[in-house]
């Protein structure tokens, strides 16, 4: 009976097509259907902080790298993973990440927690021979980081960018975006202050690569490395909760 169904459907055109289409249909509703309840599934974080101008030009030069191809940004509910890592990941702490850097090839470890796990000079050591802190790692050298000096004058307009498809950026932030990049990796310098105004007190503010005089790629990766995971708490405070 199969079999002649097939071939009935099979010799006629219009009923093939139309049959293609209904299956594709039901195939679309499925996965189309979930996006009209997304905002009752993610999940609320009034503590949720936008990146500043040095981490998301920090994030940039991550993806230019490629870093992203080697290192996963989320955390399974798997129990392994959430002793070797954390807590496991929300949707909300991706909801500034564009694109978003999930992945799931972990040549090296997933790095959704990494920040403040590592001192700076830890991660410029890392970052110029990763051989020198971690002897066994296959991870390639990136010491240009510390030579190159980081480009701001473009960075106002990657932050209006980011707002374009969603990122609550201020025009204050966007006006202010070169000098909050100096501001962050110079504590004494006369940006320092603006960069906590706009972005909270909690924001870091140092010297990433140990040189305050100058502003290098290498201060933005590690500004960018030194908050993944830390944008919000919201992830903790769950995982708090849950355990009580």
């Amino acid at each position: 009976m199969r079999e002649f169904f097939h071939r009935r459907l099979e010799r006629s055109a219009i009923g093939f097509v139309l049959a293609i289409i209904g299956v594709s249909a039901i195939g679309g509703f499925v996965e189309i259907a979930p996006l009209f309840t997304i905002n009752e599934t993610v999940e609320k974080a009034p503590d949720m902080r936008v990146y500043t101008p040095l981490e998301l030009a920090g994030r940039n030069i991550y993806i230019r790298e490629g870093c992203y191809a080697c290192h996963s940004q989320m955390i399974r509910t798997l129990r392994d993973e959430v002793e070797r890592y954390g807590p496991y990941s929300l949707a909300v702490e991706s909801k500034y990440d564009h694109p978003m850097l999930w992945g799931s090839k972990r040549t090296g470890p997933d790095i959704a927690r990494l920040g403040g796990k590592y001192s700076d000079a830890w991660h410029v050591a890392h970052l110029i021979n990763p051989r020198d802190v971690v002897p066994q790692s296959v991870m390639p050298k990136y010491g240009w980081l510390m030579r190159n000096e980081l480009k701001v004058d473009d960075l106002g307009l990657h932050l209006a960018a980011q707002r374009k498809v969603g990122v609550p950026y201020t025009d204050a932030m966007i006006a202010n975006a070169t000098a909050d990049a100096f501001g962050q990796a110079s504590p004494d310098g006369p940006y320092a202050g603006g960069v906590s105004e706009r972005y909270g007190e909690a924001t870091n503010v140092r010297a990433f690569d140990g040189e305050p005089g100058r502003l290098t790629e290498m201060d933005a990766v590690v500004a960018y490395l030194q908050v993944l995971g830390r944008l919000t708490d919201a992830a903790h405070s769950q995982s708090a909760a849950a355990g009580k």
